[in-house]
C-alpha cells in the first residue's frame, strides 16, 4: 500500500486509477471558474473605459492576466502530463505531480481572484476601502481552499499500524 491506509483492499494501481479519476472531477470545477474568469479579464482590455483607469490600475490589471493564464497552465497541465505519460507505467508518480499541480493552480487562482476583486474594488470604491474589503475575502478563500483542508487532512490522519514486536508482553495492552 502507499503511503496512506486508504482503509480500501486495492493495489497501488488501483489506488493511482482511482486518485486520477477523483483528481479530473476536481480539476473540470477549477478549470471551468478559471477559464471563464480568464477569459473575461481578457475583454476587460478592450472596454472603452479602460484607457481611463490609472496607471496602477492597469498594472493590477496585467498582474491579474499574467496570473489568469499562469492558473490556466497549472489546472490545464494535469491533462498533458497524463497525456504525455499514459501507457509508461508511471501513473502513480502522474497522479502525484498532478494534484501538486493543481494545488500550484488554485494558489494563482486564489491571488487570481484577489487581484481581480483588488481591481474592481478600487475601480467602484476608489482606493482606500478596497484593501479593507479584498483582506477579509481572500483570507476566506484561503480558509476554504487551504485551511480547511489541511485541518481536515490531520484530523483525518491514522496513526500508523504497527506490528508487535517479538517481546514476551506484545499481548499485552499499550498505554
Amino acid at each position: 500500500m502507499g503511503r496512506y491506509g486508504t482503509g480500501r483492499q486495492e493495489s497501488e494501481e488501483e489506488r493511482a486509477d482511482r486518485r486520477w479519476s477523483d483528481l479530473l472531477q476536481e480539476v473540470r470545477v477549477a478549470q471551468t471558474g478559471v477559464q471563464i474568469l480568464f477569459g473575461f479579464l481578457l475583454t476587460v482590455v478592450f472596454s472603452s473605459r479602460f484607457a481611463d483607469l490609472p496607471r496602477t490600475d492597469h498594472v493590477i490589471y496585467l498582474v491579474t492576466v499574467f496570473l489568469g493564464a499562469a492558473a490556466t497552465g497549472a489546472l490545464i497541465g494535469p491533462v498533458a502530463l497524463h497525456r504525455m505519460l499514459t501507457g509508461r507505467s508511471v501513473k502513480p508518480q502522474t497522479v502525484e505531480l498532478a494534484s501538486r499541480l493543481v494545488v500550484l493552480g488554485l494558489a494563482l487562482l486564489l491571488c487570481t481572484m484577489g487581484t481581480a476583486l483588488l481591481l474592481v474594488l478600487r475601480v467602484v470604491l476608489h482606493d482606500a476601502l478596497a484593501g479593507w474589503l479584498l483582506v477579509p475575502m481572500v483570507l476566506w478563500f484561503v480558509l476554504c481552499w487551504f485551511v480547511l483542508p489541511l485541518w481536515a487532512r490531520l484530523r483525518g490522519e491514522r496513526p500508523t499500524q504497527t506490528v508487535p514486536s517479538d517481546r514476551s508482553d506484545a499481548g499485552a495492552s499499550e498505554p
